[in-house]
């Protein structure tokens, strides 16, 4: 993962910029970081447009080309410096490489605050129209008494402010895969995806009017509105007719969570799954325009795959979400609806949790996975960048240890493919042969779909 730094301050010594330089150093192995000076920048004036200069362009090309940003502020009077305002101005006056780029905020300061009001403020602009970043929420590292934090050889003297830090940098990491695969899944973000309305200040045939969609018992009062059937009311649907109990039992038992949002970017429902919740939802959710149940941070996002999928640039947006591990791979699958006349109607989002699956499919098939040496996985997320460097050692163990051995005589019609494009390979010991007279050899590699 390719990241850039970038110190807030013009100063010859600046304890930010020696922050910067710990993270990059100390933490190689997790993240690729270059740190970038902002230092040639003149102060911002709209008179004297030089966004075309070689200091802004060369920020303006790194910063895009890269995954993710860190920053680092000092904090001058609570605010920001005056240096990264302005450097921030020019990034978003003709040029705006940090539209929906994923942004960790970080700062250091002589006092007991650690930066966090100039932290709050560097906040503020990062999400204003024209910068619209994607701010990394919560995790917040504030480095006080920065002149006692460092040894001599510039490194982080406390070890709990050490692996804090590399757990927040973990995370940040995980974050910038989500945010990453959403905007690639989506086609990227343009003027017309963030007209999407998800207030659903709109009308379709089927919104209920007269009713506050954010009250919390919205349902019990649309139903009652448009007199809705339930119980043992029977419903005719295109294959079946079921009571409306039997459709409930139906729904609340798949072994995936489902959600329907309409054509009006309003979220009507979601199957009651019992327990916890992959993807938690709540009964005062229902009726909700969509911009209520989504974060600020996550709001241009959605409207770029809601748009991807109303417009046909896409059927289909998938993603995994953070925090998979070894024990879970949680996807999120966003699938637009059609009526009978091939009209977009909604979106189905399903959620689930791939491991169980591939764990019962190695078992019967006798296959177990293994690392494909010209992948290089990401052992926290399990997404696969299709490069030339070696498989990371801790991803390539199976996901069940009491498979049966690849030695075990499987069916050699069986495939352990999860990915039929995935071009990683698991042996199997049967000999037989198929149509085409190749090895039956089959592919057991987790990847990530998007």
């Amino acid at each position: 993962m390719k990241l850039v730094g970038i110190a807030g301050t013009v100063e010859d010594k600046s304890y930010n910029r020696m922050l910067l330089e710990f993270i990059a150093n100390h933490f190689s192995g997790l993240v690729d970081i270059e740190i970038l000076s902002i230092d040639d920048l003149p102060m911002f004036d709209q008179d004297n447009d030089v966004t075309n200069s070689g200091a802004v362009q060369y920020l303006n090309r790194k910063i895009s080309n890269a995954d993710g940003v860190i920053i680092a502020t000092p904090e001058h009077n609570h605010t920001i410096t005056a240096a990264l305002k302005s450097a921030l101005e020019w990034l978003s006056f003709k040029v705006h490489p940090f539209s929906d780029k994923p942004v960790m905020i970080v700062g250091a300061s002589y006092y007991e605050q650690g930066s966090s009001r100039a932290q709050l403020n560097l906040r503020q602009i990062l999400e204003a129209p024209g910068v619209n970043a994607i701010v990394f929420p919560g995790n917040e590292f504030l480095l006080a008494n920065v002149k006692e934090a460092f040894d001599d050889n510039g490194n982080l003297k406390d070890e709990k402010t050490v692996a804090f830090l590399q757990s927040n940098l973990q995370k940040f990491k995980k974050f910038v895969k989500v945010i990453n695969s959403m905007n690639k899944a989506a086609g990227g973000t343009d003027e017309a995806a963030q007209a999407e309305d998800l207030d659903a200040t709109g009308k379709i045939s089927t919104t209920v009017e007269g009713v506050d969609m954010t009250a919390d018992d919205w349902v019990e009062q649309a139903a009652k509105k448009v007199n809705a059937v339930d119980g043992k009311t029977y419903v005719k649907l295109d294959r079946g007719l079921l009571t409306v109990d039997q459709l409930n039992y139906f729904l609340n038992s798949m072994p995936i969570e489902l959600t329907y949002a309409d054509s009006n970017n309003q979220f009507i429902y979601y199957n009651k799954m019992g327990g916890k919740m992959l993807a938690p939802r709540t009964p005062g959710q229902v009726g909700d325009p969509l911009s209520k149940v989504h974060p600020k941070r996550a709001i241009r996002g959605v409207k770029s795959v809601i748009h991807a999928l109303r417009t046909g640039k896409t059927d289909m947006v998938s993603m995994p979400v953070p925090g998979n591990g070894p024990d879970k791979y949680i996807m999120h699958y966003y699938k637009a609806m059609h009526d009978e006349k091939g009209e977009y109607v909604g979106i189905n989002e399903f959620v689930l949790d791939l491991i169980p699956i591939i764990k019962w499919y190695l078992k019967k098939t006798g296959q177990k996975l293994t690392a494909d040496p010209n992948n290089k996985v990401d052992a926290d997320a399990s997404a696969s960048t299709k490069d030339d460097s070696s498989t990371d050692a801790d991803a390539s163990a199976s996901v069940d240890d009491d498979a049966a051995d690849t030695s075990a005589n499987v069916d050699t019609d069986a495939s352990a493919s999860v990915d039929e494009n995935d071009e990683s390979t698991t042996t199997n010991d049967s000999k037989g042969k198929d149509d085409g007279g190749s090895d039956a050899t089959a592919s057991a590699s987790v990847e990530d779909w998007d």
